[in-house]
């Protein structure tokens, strides 16, 4: 999982991003309004958890902001801000949860959590995934591109799958092992991208919008264009 925290607070920020860190998450950090949405234009992630106090631009014209960009993006305003006006400006902005500091990170943790499972189990409960005009089955296990049947193997088809649930994010080497082959990472071993290769053949080769980038010395991803 990769979060972003939008918080002008280094203290506060150094807690919050050392705590996920402990419990694996990967973290970036934003200390201004403008920043933070600089971040989120250039890749997605998994949650946005943002102050409202903000430099530049402030916590309810930032959602708005991220809102308009991907309406599916997760986004959890942690502020010190605990009126009830304030929680509703905060919800007609398009925040998914609203938490009111002070707070025990244990709670903030449970909410990334029920968040960040809400968002993938919506993924996950599509019958059909697409992106531009390629489609993949999950009932019938089938996968096509522009009407054409695409035959894969079974690791293709999971690989293919991991990279549409997660379609507009980088996916690392690392996770893909993890989700894909059920395996911890061997940094000697070149099986995924030779599997990626063998992917991207059969999905883009023909076809001018080309699906499947590699983002150097991050991973993979899967985005029109």
């Amino acid at each position: 999982m990769k979060l972003l925290l939008v918080e002008d607070e280094p203290k506060l920020a150094s807690f919050i991003r050392k705590g996920f860190e402990n419990e694996g998450y990967e973290i970036e950090v934003a200390y201004d309004g403008r920043t933070g949405l600089s971040l989120a234009q250039k890749q997605p992630y998994d949650l946005v958890i943002l102050d409202v106090n903000l430099p530049h631009i402030n916590g309810f014209e930032l959602c708005r902001l991220l809102k308009q960009q991907a309406p599916a993006q997760p986004v959890l305003m942690l502020t010190a801000l605990d009126s009830l006006d304030d929680k509703v400006s905060g919800f007609e902005a398009g925040t998914d949860d609203y938490l009111v500091k002070p707070f025990a990170f244990q709670e903030l943790l449970m909410r990334t959590r029920v968040l960040t499972r809400r968002y993938v189990d919506a993924a996950a409960s599509q019958r059909v995934l697409r992106a531009a005009d390629l489609e993949l089955d999950l009932e019938r296990k089938t996968v096509t591109r522009s009407g054409q049947r695409i035959d894969l193997t079974a690791k293709e088809y999971s690989l293919l799958e991991h990279l549409l649930l997660n379609r507009g994010k980088v996916v690392s080497r690392v996770d893909i092992a993890e989700r894909v082959w059920e395996l911890n990472f061997d940094t000697n071993t070149n099986v995924i991208d030779v599997y990626v290769s063998h992917l991207r053949k059969k999905l883009d080769k023909g076809y001018d919008v080309k699906l499947i980038h590699t983002i150097v010395g991050m991973g993979y991803v899967l985005r029109e264009g």
